[in-house]
């Protein structure tokens, strides 16, 4: 049975993600080429290492501290999905909220957890003042039906330190 509670700061460890299983095998991506969006085989196998899990942690931390939304979902507390939303308000009229990431353990894809967690995103998101989630998204045609399913679409002001970091994501914003 899974269990849906917001993680604090104490928790935040490597040991958090033991059971996490982040690998995804990724052939096709959107690329948005001369103003129109195209799928591009692009194939790899997206997985973090040691240190990407530890850069996680440190992000999640501060996400924690700084009075955002740290949220995950459990099964047998195992830890098998999570999201996060910044605190900070931003965008032209302060009406954006950053949902920083959302992750389902491949063991868990396609068990409803991702949407769960969307849903607990958005609804955060409202009572803490946003009109909109803002979503940098991996581009993977998998990733992006996802989030089309949770009814975004592309932002209409794109947040340049996003695609600077991450110049192949896609830039996303969904209405709360």
């Amino acid at each position: 049975m899974l269990e849906y509670r917001i993680i604090v700061k104490e928790e935040l460890c490597r040991e958090l993600f033991d059971g996490f299983i982040r690998r995804q095998e990724v052939n096709d991506c959107w690329r948005k080429e001369n103003g129109e969006w195209i799928i591009r085989k692009a194939p790899f196998i997206d997985d973090w290492t040691d240190e990407d899990y530890d850069f996680l942690v440190s992000c999640l931390k501060n996400t924690a501290a700084t009075g955002g939304l740290v949220y995950g979902a459990f099964e047998n507390e195992k830890l098998k999905g999570f999201t996060s939303v910044e605190s900070r308000l931003f965008g032209g009229d302060n009406k954006y909220l950053d949902l920083s990431c959302i992750h389902v353990s491949a063991d868990m894809r396609g068990c409803g957890i991702g949407r769960a967690l969307f849903s607990a995103a958005k609804d955060w998101a409202k009572r803490h003042g946003g009109e909109k989630l803002y979503i940098s998204a991996h581009s993977a045609v998998e990733t992006q039906a996802f989030y089309k399913k949770m009814g975004c679409v592309e932002a209409e002001r794109y947040e340049q330190a996003h695609v600077e970091k991450e110049p192949f994501d896609c830039q996303l914003e969904c209405k709360l």
